[in-house]
């Protein structure tokens, strides 16, 4: 992926697990493209993973769009575990945000229809 930075801290990782990170941060650039609507060319992605002194990795990643930030971080055992689990909980992040808007969408629409005048010859 072109816009997508993977900063390492205190470790280095090999070529099968940093393909790993960016196919499963892939997955979540198809959802945003699916439910935002969103180029995936205008998106930026940043994915940190630091060793900390328990021999835990920290995955951090923050995907930016032109108009939300999705942030999510995880420590575990493995790199692919913390993964797995960011990537589950930017995508419960990306669903809430598009109910949040369709339920914004529909409420409008609620508001409109009841300020409007129906005329009493009309039939539904």
């Amino acid at each position: 992926m072109e816009n997508m930075r993977i900063m390492l801290k205190g470790l280095t990782i090999d070529d099968r697990t940093k393909e790993y990170v960016e196919k499963r941060i892939s997955s979540i650039k198809k959802l945003l493209k699916e439910y935002d609507g969103d180029d995936p060319d205008t998106l930026k992605v940043e994915v940190e993973i630091n060793l900390d002194k328990k021999g835990k990795f920290r995955v951090e990643v923050m995907v930016m769009t032109p108009r939300n930030l999705y942030r999510a971080e995880e420590t575990t055992e493995s790199v692919e575990g913390s993964v797995d689990l960011v990537e589950n909980q930017l995508k419960t992040q990306i669903r809430r945000k598009k109910d949040e808007i369709r339920t914004k969408i529909v409420r409008g629409a609620r508001s409109i229809k009841k300020k409007m005048a129906i005329d009493e010859t009309a039939r539904f």
